[in-house]
C-alpha cells in the first residue's frame, strides 16, 4: 500500500450537457476548472473534448488541434500537471480518438478494456435510453495500445465488469501491452459493477499484483463510502463533474474544486498523503 494517493479530476465527461450543468467546455473554462482541482489536490486531469461554439458544447469533439489547445491551457494553469486523455468511442470509427493521442502525446490515456451492454431502466419499467453496446473488441483495444506504445502514453485500463479486469492481464500476456499496468475500476454504471465497497477486495485479487489501481465511482452521495474504502485499501482516487455532482452530505456542487477537496480529506483521514504532480509521475513511472 502506497502512503501517497494520486488524485485524478475528471473535469467534464462526454455526456453532461453544459446547458443543464456547469461543466467546462472551452479551453479557458477547462483550465480554470483544472486550477480549482489542482489547488485542492488533484495532480492528474482527465479530459474530454467538446465542440466549440454556441449550442455545440454538449457534443463531443475529436479535433487534435482542440486537444492540444486544451492541454496547453491546463498545463499553463497547473504546473507539472499530468494529462489523462479520453479515448472512448462507440462504434467502429475511432480514428479521431487515435489521432488525438498520436498527435498530442498525453502522459496517460483511457483504454476501455472490454465491451459492455450500456443499459438503464426507469422506475416505470421502460428503458432510460435505447439499449446500446459500448463496443471494445480486442482489435479495437489493440489499435489504441499500439498508438499509446508509439507515443509513450500510459494506458489506463477502464474496467466496467469483473471479466474485463481479468482480460487486462491477458493483454499483457499476449504482448499487447507491458508493465506497468494501471487499472481503473469503473463502478456505479447501472449495467456494470455496482458502487459497492465490498467488491473491492475481489477486484484486487483479480488484477495484476504489481499494478496501480484507482476507482471511478458513478452516482450520488452513496459513492463516498466506496471512495473511503478505496483510500483505506491503498488505491488511487478519482472524482469530478464527469462522475458526480454530489458531496458526501448530499450537497450539489457547481465546480470540481469541492469534490477534490472532499476526496483529499478522505485520503488524509486514512493516514495517507495526497501525491503532488512530481510524486504522481514517480508512482506511475512517467517521464518528469
Amino acid at each position: 500500500m502506497s502512503d501517497k494517493a494520486i488524485i485524478t479530476c475528471a473535469l467534464n465527461g462526454v455526456l453532461t450537457d453544459p446547458n443543464q450543468h456547469s461543466v467546462p467546455v472551452t479551453p479557458a473554462e477547462m483550465a480554470a476548472e483544472a486550477r480549482r482541482a489542482y489547488d485542492a489536490g488533484a495532480s492528474v486531469m482527465h479530459i474530454h473534448l467538446r465542440q466549440q461554439g454556441e449550442g455545440k458544447g454538449h457534443l463531443p469533439s475529436w479535433d487534435p488541434a482542440l486537444s492540444a489547445e486544451v492541454q496547453a491551457a491546463i498545463r499553463d494553469a497547473c504546473p507539472g500537471v499530468v494529462i489523462n486523455h479520453t479515448s472512448g468511442v462507440v462504434g467502429p470509427d475511432y480514428a479521431g480518438a487515435l489521432a488525438c493521442i498520436r498527435e498530442t502525446r498525453p502522459e496517460i490515456a483511457a483504454c476501455n478494456a472490454g465491451s459492455l451492454n450500456y443499459l438503464k431502466v426507469k422506475a416505470d419499467g421502460t428503458w432510460a435510453w435505447p439499449p446500446m453496446l459500448f463496443d471494445n473488441p480486442v482489435e479495437k483495444v489493440k489499435a489504441y495500445l499500439d498508438v499509446m506504445k508509439g507515443t509513450g502514453t500510459l494506458p489506463e485500463f477502464e474496467c466496467f465488469d469483473t471479466g474485463i479486469v481479468r482480460a487486462v492481464a491477458m493483454y499483457r500476456d499476449t504482448g499487447m501491452t507491458t508493465a506497468p499496468l494501471q487499472y481503473n475500476f469503473v463502478m456505479g454504471v447501472e449495467s456494470g459493477m455496482p458502487a459497492d465497497p465490498d467488491l473491492l477486495p475481489i477486484l484486487l485479487k483479480l488484477k495484476a499484483p504489481e499494478a496501480n489501481w484507482q476507482v471511478t465511482a458513478i452516482g450520488r452521495a452513496g459513492i463516498w463510502a466506496l471512495h473511503r474504502r478505496c483510500a483505506e485499501l491503498g488505491g488511487h482516487m478519482r472524482t469530478g463533474l464527469e462522475d458526480t455532482f454530489y458531496r458526501a452530505d448530499g450537497a450539489k456542487v457547481a465546480s470540481n474544486g469541492p469534490l477534490i477537496e472532499e476526496i483529499a480529506g478522505l485520503v488524509r483521514a486514512t493516514g495517507r498523503e495526497v501525491a503532488g504532480p512530481a510524486e504522481a509521475r514517480a508512482i506511475l513511472r512517467l517521464a518528469a
